[in-house]
C-alpha cells in the first residue's frame, strides 16, 4: 500500500493544551509521525511525497475567510502586546451568526472551538501539506489503486469549514471525501476515532452526496460533549445521511465490532462505490485518552471487516497519541486490511 507523508507536516509544534482549566502539554505532537512511520513501515507500506493541489479542493470544504485566518493569525497576533507564543482563544461568540471581529483576538475566538488546537509559526504550514497528503492518497486510489493511507497530522477530524478544534485544523477526511465526489465517485466516510468527528459531520449535515458514519465513545460526557449523539441523522436534503453509533466508555473489540457491523451495513445501503475511513488509533486500551479498550490485535479484525466492503479506500489518520503501542496499532490496521 502507498503511504503519502510531506515533512513539513512537523513544522507544527504546539506546547500547551488547556483541560479542566489547566495549562498542560499537547499531546498532539511532532513525534507521533515517527511512530507512526514506523508502524507503516513495518506493514510494508511504500511512502511518497504528495502533490500540490493548490487551495482550490481545500477551498471546497472550508472558508476563504476561514483560510485567511489560518495563514495569518499567528504572525498578527505577535504583535499584540503580551502576546503569548501561541494562539489560545479567550473569548468565543454565543453564536455562529454573531459579527466579524477586526481584532486578532476576536477572530481567535470565532475560529477555534475550543483551547486544544493551538495556532503556532508552522500550523498553517503543516496543516496545508496534511491536506494535500490525503488529496494525493485520493489519486492514488482513483488511479486504481485499491486502498492509500494518507499519514495525516496535523488531524483534521474536528474541524468544521470555518472552525479548528481538537487538535484539527482543516478536514482531511472531508476535503478526501469531495475529491472522491469531484471526480464522480459516491464517496461514504466511516470515522472509527474514540472521539466523535463533529467537524465531518457538520460540514456534511445538509448533504445527501455524502454519507457520515461514526463510531465513537458516547459524548455524553466525553469530548466533543455537544456532537455525537444517536438522535443526530442530518437535516434538509441530509436527513438520513449521518450515522452515529456512540458506545460506552471502555468498550472492548466485540462491542466495536458490533457497532461496524451497522455501520458497514449502512454504507452499503448508500451504494457507496468509495470509502474514507477516518483512522483514529485512539480507541486502544493504552491511548492516553482512555475511551476505549480496543486491542492492537482488534484493530486488525477492525480493518478486515472494513475491507470486506470491496470499496476503493483512502484511509485518513486522524487521533491516536504517544504510547509504546501508537505504531503496532497502525501496523495491525494496515496488515489487517491489505490480508483481508
Amino acid at each position: 500500500m502507498k503511504a503519502i507523508f510531506d515533512a513539513r507536516q512537523s513544522a507544527h509544534d504546539p506546547k500547551h493544551f488547556m483541560a479542566n482549566g489547566r495549562l498542560s502539554p499537547n499531546p498532539e505532537q511532532p513525534q507521533r509521525i515517527a511512530e507512526l512511520t514506523r508502524g507503516a513501515d513495518a506493514a510494508g507500506c511504500r511512502f511518497i511525497k504528495p502533490s500540490d493541489h493548490g487551495a482550490g479542493p481545500i477551498a471546497e470544504i472550508h472558508s476563504p475567510e476561514y483560510l485567511v485566518f489560518l495563514e495569518t493569525i499567528h504572525g498578527r497576533w505577535i504583535r499584540t502586546e503580551g502576546a503569548s507564543e501561541e494562539v489560545i482563544p479567550n473569548i468565543h461568540p454565543d453564536r455562529r451568526t454573531a459579527s466579524y471581529p477586526r481584532s486578532a483576538s476576536g477572530q481567535a475566538g470565532f475560529h477555534q472551538a475550543d483551547t486544544s488546537c493551538p495556532i503556532a509559526a508552522g500550523t498553517w504550514q503543516s496543516a496545508y501539506w496534511s491536506a494535500q497528503s490525503a488529496l494525493s492518497a485520493v489519486d492514488t486510489v482513483l488511479a486504481g489503486e485499491p486502498a492509500a493511507y494518507a499519514l495525516c497530522r496535523p488531524p483534521g477530524h474536528h474541524a468544521f469549514s470555518d472552525l479548528a478544534g481538537g487538535f484539527c485544523f482543516l478536514n482531511n477526511s472531508a476535503i478526501a471525501a469531495q475529491a472522491l465526489r469531484r471526480a464522480g465517485r459516491r464517496p461514504a466516510i466511516l470515522d472509527v476515532d474514540v472521539h466523535h468527528g463533529n467537524g465531518t459531520q457538520g460540514i456534511f449535515y445538509g448533504s445527501r452526496d455524502v454519507l457520515t458514519v461514526s463510531i465513537h465513545a458516547d459524548p455524553a460526557r466525553f469530548y466533543p460533549f455537544f456532537w455525537g449523539h444517536a438522535e443526530e441523522r442530518g437535516e434538509g436534503e441530509g436527513l438520513g445521511y449521518n450515522l452515529n453509533l456512540p458506545l460506552p466508555r471502555g468498550s472492548d473489540d466485540g462491542e466495536f465490532l458490533a457497532a461496524l457491523e451497522i455501520a458497514l451495513a449502512r454504507i452499503r445501503a448508500f451504494g457507496a462505490d468509495a470509502l474514507v475511513v477516518a483512522l483514529g488509533l485512539d480507541a486502544h486500551e493504552n491511548d492516553p485518552f482512555h475511551g476505549f479498550k480496543v486491542t492492537t490485535p482488534g484493530f486488525g479484525r477492525i480493518a478486515a471487516a472494513i475491507a470486506g466492503l470491496g470499496l476503493p479506500s483512502v484511509i485518513v489518520q486522524e487521533g491516536g497519541y504517544l504510547s509504546a503501542d501508537l505504531g503496532d496499532n497502525l501496523t495491525s490496521f494496515l496488515n489487517g486490511y491489505e490480508n483481508a
